[in-house]
């Protein structure tokens, strides 16, 4: 007779279950797999004058993932890249993770100690150097106690790995050497499970060690799709890499223009001359930056504009462009959609969508609406703006302030050796951003700001980023950063850093008070202004923490 202590399984649990023809681990390997077979004469990457279509993407990527195989690198192995935006840093992105191997893009920007400290702890058996890099790459291995496998990609010199002696890479395996040798129908079955780590991003680390915020093959997969959907991508889009694909993983686009069968340009150096040329020679549709990028495309002389007819999707993340920042981008042909995320949640993880009431807005109005946050992408399970002590969602009323919290499959599996800090970020069951925010009636989040960038001045809040959109309304400011400065009778009061625009005088203290008075309460006005160059980290985010100290000396 049946145990009677056991209840019968329900019909939808019973022969209904995972095999090989209904369940297969996500990863975005199989992204490439299938453009190749859907787009295989297709230009997937163009580099200057090189051309590499869908079927040479993929025959280059498993010639890539056999080498490194062949040298012993396998299942869980970290391999680190340090590359400018250049074809091999795309195809590091699917031949590592063929092998079920850990890639971990590192920071070009960084010092060479930095760049050890990552190698070192991030456990790298391999470095793939972009040539332009071999010297910085020789004295952060020097730093090391072991050797690595150290693969050399030829940069500006050339494809053959020219440039790299006396660099103290002598003894470097040639990249294209290393494919010539591999094998073009490299067999790779993909991760048993999708929870498997794909990915190792570094944070900036402003104080102390940076931290490694580690990915899944189910993560990247799902951004991949989630980014496609919400930028637009599609067979058709042409997309040009304004942005670092070391800082987080290109914010997961080297598998979202995959995906959507894109064509992706390649950029080594962020200029306006350059992006402005490739955008009318290439037929430019997506591009993606910090505000600093839309910045320097926004005030980029005439002279080194080159007209295009159509129009360009332009995406960008960070603190909050300015409404002045994306009315000039939108006058000049771009269509600016604002993002939030972090290296935590894959990089993007909300966007702000434009709602059927902003046609009955004045321009002014509108382009504030389009400098908010947004709502969550679809691949998100959520995000709220909650009071971090309860953990409680706050009113949308669009003034209680709150901690913006992200959950969902696009959210890192945590810090790498550094179980203290993940549980701290990954706290009740939501990823805490550290970041103060306001939910909307619509749904919308809107950035505030840092919960260390909130300036306390005689008992009132002042959000930072507020003063600095009505300092960047001035037609003379390029740049504004706010922090606060020590007041012996306000306690705290705000100071402002301004970076003028190219070929301008930098206005008189009290015209910029007077129009700040204009338009923020006089509580909000900054009582100190600092004219010079804005000090910014290696991804172009401005170092408040210079700042502050900096206000403090003054």
């Amino acid at each position: 007779m049946p145990d009677s202590a056991t209840p019968p399984r329900h019909p939808f649990e019973t022969g209904l279950d995972r095999t090989p023809a209904n369940y297969v681990p996500l990863t975005p390997v199989s992204l490439l797999a299938r453009g190749a077979a859907a787009h295989g004469a297709k230009v997937a990457v163009i580099d200057g004058d090189r051309r590499i279509t869908y079927a040479e993407l993929y025959g280059r990527c498993r010639r890539l993932a056999s080498g490194l195989a062949a040298r012993g690198i396998g299942r869980l192995d970290t391999v680190a890249i340090l590359a400018a935006n250049i074809p091999e840093m795309i195809e590091a992105h699917y031949a590592v993770p063929m092998l079920g191997a850990v890639l971990n893009p590192l920071n070009t920007r960084l010092d060479a100690a930095t760049i050890a400290f990552s190698l070192r702890h991030g456990g790298a058996r391999a470095l793939l150097v972009d040539a332009d890099y071999a010297a910085l790459a020789a004295r952060a291995l020097a730093e090391l106690d072991a050797p690595l496998l150290v693969i050399a990609i030829g940069g500006s010199a050339g494809l053959d790995g020219a440039g790299l002696d006396g660099d103290g890479l002598d003894g470097a395996v040639p990249y294209e050497a290393l494919l010539e040798g591999g094998d073009p129908d490299h067999p790779w079955t993909g991760p048993a499970d999708e929870w498997q780590s794909l990915c190792l991003l570094y944070t900036s680390g402003t104080t102390g060690d940076p931290k490694g915020a580690v990915y899944s093959h189910r993560g990247a997969y799902l951004q991949a799709l989630g980014n496609a959907v919400t930028f637009g991508l599609g067979a058709d889009s042409v997309y040009l890499w304004t942005l670092p694909m070391f800082h987080c993983s290109g914010w997961s686009y080297p598998w979202a223009c995959v995906a959507a069968g894109a064509t992706q340009v390649c950029l080594r150096k962020v200029e306006p001359a350059a992006i402005f040329r490739l955008i009318a020679a290439h037929g430019v549709t997506h591009l993606c930056g910090a505000p600093i990028v839309l910045s320097l495309i926004a005030h980029a002389p005439a002279h080194e504009r080159t007209a295009f007819a159509h129009t360009v999707r332009c995406a960008t993340g960070g603190a909050a462009p300015s409404s002045t920042i994306i009315r000039t981008m939108e006058e000049m042909g771009f269509r600016v959609t604002h993002l939030y995320g972090a290296t935590e949640s894959y990089g993007p993880a909300t966007a702000c969508l434009a709602q059927p009431d902003w046609t009955d807005l004045t321009a002014d109005e509108r382009y504030l609406r389009m400098a908010r946050q947004g709502v969550a992408l679809a691949t998100l399970d959520a995000a709220i703006v909650a009071d971090p002590e309860t953990a409680e969602p706050v009113p949308r009323d669009g003034s209680t302030v709150g901690e913006i919290f992200l959950r969902g499959n696009t959210i890192m599996k945590g810090y790498l050796g550094n179980p203290e800090a993940t549980a701290r970020t990954l706290a009740g069951g939501w990823y805490r951003t550290g970041d103060l925010g306001v939910w909307h009636p619509d749904g919308a989040v809107e950035i505030k700001d840092r919960a260390k960038d909130i300036i306390i001045s005689g008992g009132e809040n002042i959000s930072s980023l507020e003063v600095e959109e009505v300092l960047m309304r001035h037609p003379a400011v390029m740049l504004a950063a706010v922090v606060a400065r020590p007041d012996a009778t306000w306690g705290e009061t705000p100071c402002a850093f301004l970076e003028v625009k190219p070929g301008t005088e930098p206005p008189e203290e009290a015209e910029l008070v007077a129009f700040c008075r204009e338009r923020m309460a006089r509580f909000k006005v900054p009582k100190t202004v600092v004219f010079g160059p804005l000090p910014k980290t290696s991804t172009g985010k401005i170092q408040k923490f210079v700042l502050r100290d900096q206000a403090r000396a003054l």
